[in-house]
């Protein structure tokens, strides 16, 4: 359970980021910032549930090292996040209509990925699936209404913060199967 709500939390920073950004540059109003959190958090569940039928499919093939692989996938994913800036195209303008939708698509990339690790973290796919999706939720309508009050200056701190939590999942991974936890 704690991994899949350290994935859940890593995974939304990316679109906590935006949601940000979002709410301290254009300001949108209750609605259209629900907006923005109910499609941030409906694609960061849609995504890791599709990587996660990539996986359970191709794990029969790679069981041998699916712990490599997830430890790979992860920490690409975290540094990727550490280097900051992964949403800035998508924090540059106001997300609205289709560009919402992009945006969603977009800032929920990299949980294709991780759910792709999710039969290597030992969770119920369903669990993790919804946790991602209710926690990204809550985090970019806190983003948004934080960005309204305090600015967009946490939001790189916020996607560094969601790299070092998947590095360490894939670390955590790569030691329990070496025998190490």
């Amino acid at each position: 359970m704690i991994e899949a709500l350290l994935l859940a939390v890593a995974l939304a920073m990316d679109a906590f980021a935006v949601a940000l950004t979002q709410g301290a540059k254009f300001r949108p109003s209750l609605r259209g910032g629900l907006a923005i959190a109910l499609t941030f958090g409906v694609f960061q569940a849609l995504m890791p549930l599709a990587g996660w039928v990539i996986g359970a499919v191709a794990l029969i093939y790679v069981e041998a090292v699916d712990h490599w692989i997830a430890f790979g996938l992860l920490t690409f994913l975290g540094v990727r996040m550490l280097g900051g800036h992964v949403g800035d195209e998508e924090a540059a303008r106001a997300l609205t209509g289709r560009t919402l939708l992009i945006a969603g698509v977009a800032t929920s990339i990299d949980a294709l990925a991780a759910g792709i690790t999710l039969p290597a973290l030992g969770v119920s796919p369903w669990l993790a699936v919804a946790l991602i999706g209710i926690v990204t939720f809550v985090m970019s309508g806190a983003g948004v209404a934080l960005g309204r009050r305090a600015g967009d200056h946490l939001g790189e701190w916020a996607e560094r913060a969601g790299g070092i939590i998947l590095i360490g999942l894939g670390v955590k991974i790569l030691a329990e199967h070496s025998g190490y936890f």
